[in-house]
């Protein structure tokens, strides 16, 4: 079964399938769909998840192992198997097409991929999956396409503009979906629901403390004490929106949390760091951030996190900034 990625939605609202393939060029896109999958599986009974990633080396063995195994409390099984570089190779191919030739009955295989080249779409195996199950490939929208795109993420959070600021916010990312969705929540974040004037998106695109939480945010994974503090000041006297600080550390602060657990269980590191989201040039100081937080238990950051969340509602005395402060000491530290 062949799937496109706008019709995933209504498909998993009366089918499951018990393999599926997401692939395509866009992160975030796979992200998103592979998501979905994740979430119906949960609630139809998918109680258990067991995730492989197949790098240079992975023994193949596993997805056997993962098929077989029985659980404890008798529920099923999500095997979520990530195949980042887009080619699992011969022996993968050939492990795949023997998977979907026996799919267990208590398990569902999930295939992530993120650049798929065209040889790869004509292999045995893809035609293994697709007959065992669906494949959905995602495909990014073009430039003619992307205002629309944006008005349904927009449209998700409850939130409208006109057909000139949504050009506006296609033009300022340039095709970058990931941009676009950092810019989309931001305006979330910033705005209360209904329609958006064109003013005040330019003031969010455009706001220089949009430069500043980036700064922010890379000074914290540096452990830059000093500029951390000197732009904490600075977005205090700008009277920017403490959610809007509190978003961009607890960004970071939740990848780091995550990682590091990870590599308590063994987890190897850039494993970790594709699922944690982390592209880039953000990957060498993520990288940097977890050697100097090893040992550290950055959950107690996260619950830091959650304590300045409810001073922010009002439910918690105290002084934002200065938690905002302290928070940062204890992340960059």
């Amino acid at each position: 079964m062949q799937l496109k990625g706008e019709q995933l939605a209504a498909h998993l609202e009366r089918d499951l399938q018990p393999v599926y393939l997401v692939y395509g060029d866009e992160p975030l896109l796979v992200i998103e769909a592979a998501d979905a999958i994740r979430i119906t599986a949960r609630r139809r009974g998918f109680d258990e998840r067991n995730v492989l990633t197949a790098l240079a080396g992975f023994n193949w063995n596993e997805l056997y192992h993962a098929a077989g195994s029985m659980s404890l409390f008798g529920g099923r099984t999500l095997i979520d198997l990530r195949i980042p570089g887009g080619k699992p190779g011969r022996e993968g191919g050939d492990a795949l097409q023997e998977y979907c030739a026996h799919p267990s009955p208590d398990a569902l295989l999930l295939v992530s991929m993120i650049g798929v080249d065209w040889r790869e779409e004509k292999a045995a195996w893809m035609s293994a999956l697709a007959g065992a199950g669906a494949i959905v490939k995602l495909l990014p929208p073009g430039n003619a396409e992307l205002p629309g795109w944006i008005a349904g993420r927009l449209a998700r959070q409850q939130q409208s503009t006109t057909a000139e600021g949504l050009r506006f916010i296609a033009d300022r990312v340039e095709g970058n979906l990931l941009a676009a969705h950092q810019e989309i929540l931001k305006l979330g974040v910033l705005y209360p629901v209904g329609a958006l004037r064109l003013e005040q998106i330019r003031d969010a695109v455009l706001n220089v403390a949009r430069y500043d939480l980036d700064g922010l945010r890379e000074a914290l994974l540096r452990g830059d004490l000093a500029r951390l503090m000197r732009t904490l000041d600075g977005l205090q006297q700008e009277g920017e929106a403490p959610l809007l600080i509190l978003w961009a550390m607890t960004e970071e602060v939740r990848a780091l949390a995550q990682i590091t657990a990870g590599l308590e269980r063994g987890q190897p590191l850039d494993a970790l760091l594709r699922e944690a989201r982390v592209w880039g040039p953000r990957k060498a100081l993520v990288r940097r951030a977890v050697q100097r937080l090893r040992g550290v238990p950055a959950s107690l950051a996260l619950e830091h996190v959650a304590r300045i969340d409810r001073m922010i509602k009002g439910a918690l005395p105290g002084d934002v900034w200065n938690e905002f402060a302290r928070l940062g000491l204890r992340v960059a530290t």
